[in-house]
């Protein structure tokens, strides 16, 4: 069987959310590094990823009030049509 190396920006966002959870082989983790270098939209989605990820990490320390919970979403949803 023949190990296909280049990934599609598809599989390679599927890989980003793996990696994120540690749930990523060590062989998608390569071909994931490789697809980042030379493709500038999945550098991108990478990096709000991690970025994400570190936000909700932090918000898990702490109980949100209604009123917290609304901006954040409001927040969030503004941030999502800007990249649409």
């Amino acid at each position: 069987m023949k190990k296909k190396i280049m990934l599609s920006c598809e599989e390679t966002r599927h890989i980003c959310d793996k990696t994120q959870y540690n749930e990523a082989s060590f062989w998608e983790k390569v071909k994931f590094k490789f697809h980042v270098i030379i493709c500038g939209v999945c550098k991108k989605h990478s990096s709000n990823n991690i970025k994400l990820t570190a936000l909700l990490n932090k918000l898990k320390s702490k109980s949100l009030t209604n009123t917290e919970k609304q901006e954040l979403e409001s927040s969030f949803k503004k941030e999502l049509q800007k990249h649409k």
